[in-house]
Order: C-alpha cells, then structure tokens, then sequence
C-alpha cells in the first residue's frame, strides 16, 4: 500500500496487501512443497498445502509469483474486486494481475499512459498497474464510501486448480502486457494476446531479414568467383597435340 489510510480497509484486504507470500511455513518445516502461497480470507492467514484441512470450508485465494513479484489469476480477482482498468497480463496462457505495485527502476514517461497511483507507464486504456494502486486511488478520491462498489459478495472461493502449478509461473521470460481487447468479465476489465506468439513472429520475420541480407551480401561480393567457377565447368576439352616426329 502507498498511502497510511490501510487500517480503514476491511481486516482480511489489510492483511492480503501486506502479507509476505512464498516463505517457508514454520508447522511444516520438514515437508515439500511448502510455501505459503495460500491465502485464507476467513481467518486473515497465510497458509502452506499441507495446512489445507482446518479451512477446507474457508474461502481461499491461490497466491501465484511471477517475476520475484505476487499475482492473482484475474478470474479469481474478479471474484472478490471490481478489476475494472487494472492491467492485465497473459502468461502460462492464464490471465494475471499484480496484487501490489512494483518499484519502478526506469525514469517515469509524463506523456505516456501512466497508473493513476504510482505512475508506472500502461498500455492504454489501463488505469491501475495494480490491485493495492486502484485501492489507494479510490481511497484518495472517494473516501472508505467509495469501496463499496469496489467489493463483490463472495461467500464461497475454493481454490482453482489445487495443486496444479503450485502456485509458481515460468520465472525466466519477460512478463509483456497484452493488448488492449475486451474480455467476456462482467467488471468491464480488459484481455490481451498472448505475448508469446508476438514474440515467435517477430523472431521468424527477424530471422528471414537475416537470411536475405546474408545472401545478397554474398552475391555482391563474389560475383567474379561465381563467373570463373562457371565457365571453367562449361570449358570444352580440346584434341591433345601430339610432339612431331623426326
């Protein structure tokens, strides 16, 4: 959170923006896999998979890591927030977005489209980088009123897809946002395409260029080579002259 107006935030809110996911949980030490990336909002807890039992009948939110950074699964954020002009991500061909914002170590562009809060620089016509950005603004414009409508009314989230990924994404290739498309969501929220297949084209289209500008250059350089070589294959062979006799 950027501003110090979180304690009027609901408790289970306060302690989901301000949880420290992915450490080791201290009941189950000795056990795989153990990483608190469970969150339950009924009892305001960070939890492991093997802490599942006593909150089976809880709602749980699945807490995934993308770039050293927490994300949630937009299908599951829209369960519980209004994610309307929050900027979305495609990855591991499952919708994201950042439930807190990143520090920015690039200078910030003033006449780009930027967040609302922290002004890291969006694709348009993204408002938010973030969950805790659009809460702060809401917060600063609105007041605790305004975040009525921020909230759903949720009384049952199971966890989706237990166990499938474990909550981790592919951690070694470069998160890229999506464009601007409008998703099927009923919070007016915003989709994209997929960044890998933009990539894979403009490798290909990349790799072509290459291929062309190699073979001209080597036709360019050595087209007296080319010639020599293909009149010594046409060269007729002539009638051997014999030494005279005397």
């Amino acid at each position: 959170m950027l501003i110090s107006s979180n304690l009027l935030l609901p408790p289970w809110l306060q302690a989901l923006l301000a949880e420290k996911f992915f450490d080791a949980c201290l009941t189950h030490k000795g056990a795989r896999k153990n990483e608190k990336n469970i969150f339950c909002l009924d009892c305001c807890i960070s939890i492991c998979p093997h802490c599942l039992s006593p909150h089976n009948s809880h709602r749980l939110l699945q807490i995934r890591r993308y770039v050293y950074n927490d994300v949630l699964r937009l299908d599951d954020a829209q369960k519980l927030f209004d994610c309307a002009f929050v900027q979305s991500y495609t990855t591991n061909s499952a919708k994201v977005i950042f439930l807190n914002h990143r520090p920015q170590t690039r200078i910030v562009n003033i006449r780009g489209n930027n967040c609302s809060t922290c002004d890291r620089g969006l694709q348009y016509p993204y408002l938010f980088c973030s969950i805790s950005c659009k809460v702060d603004h809401i917060l600063t414009t609105k007041g605790v009123g305004g975040l009525s409508s921020f909230f759903c009314d949720c009384k049952f989230l199971p966890l989706s897809e237990p166990g499938s990924d474990d909550g981790l994404m592919t951690p070694d290739s470069v998160l890229e946002p999506t464009g601007s498309t409008k998703t099927s969501s009923s919070s007016g929220g915003y989709g994209g395409v997929d960044c890998k297949t933009l990539a894979c084209t403009a490798t290909t289209e990349i790799v072509r260029k290459k291929r062309s500008s190699l073979t001209n250059s080597c036709r360019t350089i050595f087209p007296r080579i080319t010639e020599i070589s293909s009149n010594l294959m046409n060269r007729r062979k002539k009638a051997p002259c014999r030494a005279p006799l005397y």
